[in-house]
């Protein structure tokens, strides 16, 4: 079976500036992938080609089996995205913000309005339907994305970042919110994050330092010899000379 996510021998430029160089890994299906690297490793826009959002400029990227450059329909039709800037509209209410979205799905509404209470009970928040996004807390609007994401029942879930500037609380809901999708329901996640407490031991793990994967394999194989995954990290994105070899576990 093809893997949720591959993505092969990515490269993104900004005119001088190399954002993406020859990154290639996969998402197995119903697995939980985390893409740890610090701000400006590329985590972003890595993202955005695999949304489309930019232009492929090299390299190969697939979603469940179907090319992103000749498929582009059906690659991104089974994808949901959190992204890391927040783009709920504030002055609806949530269940407003909901309808829309799977209006822009095709969803009709009555089986949108089933959906909708069923994501908003799996998220805690079925009682704050009809209260507008701008009263509800940074925790509560982020879950709320993450059932936007969801609303079209997709299979694989891309989440920049999702936890940036929320109390611990509420970034260990989240996680286990997502988890739990991962657990139960076989979805297929990969989770952008410079947060280590949120990558479990059995995790599957990139590291991406400067555009370039680094290291990938086990949280826990990639924590050896020194038992810390942050201070194997650190060591991994440690400036290294020109010459230098880099290598991918």
């Amino acid at each position: 079976m093809s893997a949720a996510l591959a993505v092969e021998g990515v490269s993104h430029r900004f005119g001088a500036r190399t954002a993406l160089d020859d990154v290639s890994f996969e998402v197995p299906r119903g697995a939980f992938v985390a893409l740890l690297g610090p701000n400006g490793a590329g985590k972003t826009t890595l993202f955005s080609v695999v949304t489309r959002l930019y232009a492929s400029q090299a390299g190969r990227v697939s979603l469940l089996g179907h090319d992103l450059d000749r498929e582009p329909s059906r690659a991104l039709a089974r994808l949901g995205v959190v992204f890391q800037a927040r783009t709920l509209d504030t002055d609806l209410t949530v269940r407003q913000n909901l309808l829309y979205h799977a209006a822009l799905h095709g969803i009709a509404r009555k089986a949108a309005l089933m959906r909708i209470e069923s994501l908003l009970a799996r998220i805690g928040l079925l009682e704050r339907r009809d209260d507008k996004i701008r009263t509800l807390s940074g925790g509560q609007s982020r879950r709320i994305e993450i059932a936007r994401a969801l609303i079209h029942a997709p299979d694989l879930l891309l989440l920049d970042e999702p936890t940036v500037g929320l109390d611990l609380e509420s970034r260990a809901d989240i996680v286990a919110i997502v988890r739990a999708l991962v657990r139960e329901d076989g979805l297929s996640v990969l989770w952008a994050t410079h947060i280590f407490d949120e990558i479990d031991a059995e995790d599957r793990v990139v590291v991406l330092h400067r555009g370039r994967i680094v290291a990938r394999g086990l949280a826990e194989t990639l924590s050896e010899p020194s038992g810390s995954l942050e201070t194997a990290f650190r060591q991994m994105t440690a400036e290294r000379g020109p010459d230098t070899p880099r290598k991918v576990a």
